[in-house]
Order: C-alpha cells, then structure tokens, then sequence
C-alpha cells in the first residue's frame, strides 16, 4: 500500500463540454493508483458536494474544461487546505484563457499567431485584411479543440462564428499557420520528447474528432525535427508552460510554419490521460509506463 498518499480523491466528469473525456481520463488514472495500491476513490463534482472532498487527503485533478481546469476546483481544494496536483489558481484562469495566454506569450517576446476578439458586429474584412485567410475561429474557453473551425473563405465566417458562441460568448479569430504541428509534455519542470501530431488527411487540423475519435491519427516519438529544432522548441514550451503560471504536469501546443518558424498555440493544465491521449505516449518516451507517470504527478502532492 502506498499509505504516504492517505485517501486520494480522483476527480473526474465534472460538468464541461469535455466531460465524457475527463470520465475517461479519471478511469484510466483511478485504475493506474488502484494497481500501485494507492487508497484511490473516483469523485465527480457533478453527483457530489465539494464539501465531501474534506474526507479526502489530497486529490489527482483530471477534470478536463471549465469547473476543473480554470481555477475554479483549485480554489475549492486551496480552500480546504487539501493539498492537489498541478497548476495552482492563478495559472489555471490564465492558462483556460486563450486571449489572456497570448496576451502574456507576447508580453514575454515568445511566439504566438496574431489574432482578434471578435463579434456579431465584427467587420469581417477588417479581421480578414489583418489576418488573412484561411484563418480559425475558437472560443476562448474551451479545450479539446471544441467548437474550432477553419475558415478559407468570407462566406464561411458566420456559420464558423456560430458554432464556437453555442459554447463560449467570447471568440477568437487566430491567423492560420500552415506547417507541422507538435506538443511538447512538462513534467515536474522538465520538456519531455517533443511529439510530431499529423491528423488524417481528411480533417482540416487536430480536432476533437482527430483526437479523441479516429485510430488513424499519427504521432511521432521521435518528432522528426534536427535535435537543435527540438531543443530550442522544448525550451520554449518551458518558457511558455512556466510563464503562464503553469507548474506540475501539463501541455503546451504549437506549430511549425513552412518557413521553420515556431507559433505557440495554447496551454493545457489539465491534458487528457486517455488511451489516444499525448502525455502518456512523451511519459513512454522517456522509459515511464502509465502507473509510473500517475504515481509521479500524485507525488507533486507531497512537496
């Protein structure tokens, strides 16, 4: 038994768009402390009171979206003095932000695609005349590629700016970088082997489906860039995660043009833990195995 742990509540589900993932997640996680012979339960905020948490001794945060990966679960456990695993308050409003991440990423002169807040009452040619086209279309608070949409022509904007307000009353138009994309894993302040993504030819980018949906979306360990490519990436992956108030374990997004340049893209605080996810397949990578990875990021309880 590893009883230094005490009773560790898994929490999972939650109320998000990403809820059936995070249930997955937390599964794959509770199954993983189970077989280390951690005293683990599942508790989802959804069917339960947060109040009930103060029966626990720490938490394993795999609550994917908002409720769980903006702060707001955080402040919860802060607050109850039960101590949890990765990024604190602070960097978890920040990192669920899109806007306010960029927003720091270019206060700190790193990398990240130009973009505008956008509206009903946005002048479309002025997004386009500033951004270009094609161009993509995100609510600011979501994860998990949700309510993304790439728009290559005028005509596409409205429906594309349709589908992301059904989850967010703030949007974002981000200039569409043409290149590779990688994901590049942090754990306990160290980049792990930076991951090539290459989505199915059919899907426009690594989207919901690509990601959680389809068995033939490839990745590559190793990514395939020079190693000095992939070490200034990994460092500025370090910079971007540490920047944003990020600590523990997470995930920072970006893409290669095809000029070789480097665009960071996002954050997550929280990254899926299920058999199609990427901070397992980066644990592997370095020689953990799944129980490893999640007895590793229970010990950031410890500290």
């Amino acid at each position: 038994m590893q009883d230094k742990f005490g009773k560790v509540a898994v929490l999972l589900g939650g109320k998000s768009a990403e809820r059936q993932v995070s249930l997955n997640s937390g599964q794959s996680v509770l199954d993983a402390l189970l077989r280390s012979g951690v005293n683990a339960e599942a508790f989802d905020p959804l069917t339960r009171s947060v109040t009930e948490l103060k029966a626990y001794d720490r938490a394993f945060i795999v609550l994917h979206g908002r409720g769980g990966e903006d702060g707001q679960i955080q402040g919860v456990l802060d607050w109850l003095n039960i101590p949890y695993t990765g990024t604190r308050v602070q960097g978890s409003a920040i990192g669920m932000d899109k806007v306010k991440t960029k927003q720091i990423w270019q206060g700190s002169e790193l990398p990240t695609a130009p973009y505008r807040l956008i509206t009903t009452d946005t002048n479309l040619n002025e997004v386009i005349d500033k951004l270009g086209l094609p161009l993509i279309i995100k609510p600011v608070h979501e994860g998990s590629s949700i309510g993304m949409s790439k728009v290559e022509k005028a005509e596409e904007f409205s429906t594309a700016l349709s589908k992301a307000t059904t989850h967010d009353s703030i949007v974002m138009a981000e200039q569409w970088i043409t290149g590779s994309e990688y994901t590049v894993v942090i754990l306990n302040g160290e980049a792990l082997p930076v991951i090539r993504l290459e989505p199915p030819k059919d899907v426009a980018f690594y989207d919901y489906e690509a990601k959680y949906k389809r068995n033939d979306t490839q990745y590559g360990i190793p990514s395939g860039l020079s190693d000095a490519d992939e070490k200034h990436l990994k460092e500025l992956a370090l910079r971007a995660f540490q920047a944003v108030g990020a600590s523990g374990w997470g995930r920072i997004d970006a893409m290669r043009d095809e000029q070789g340049n480097f665009w960071l893209l996002e954050v997550n605080t929280v990254p899926g833990m299920t058999d199609h996810s990427l901070v397992p397949k980066a644990a592997q990578a370095i020689g953990l195995n799944f129980d490893q990875l999640c007895l590793t990021i229970l010990e950031q309880t410890l500290g």
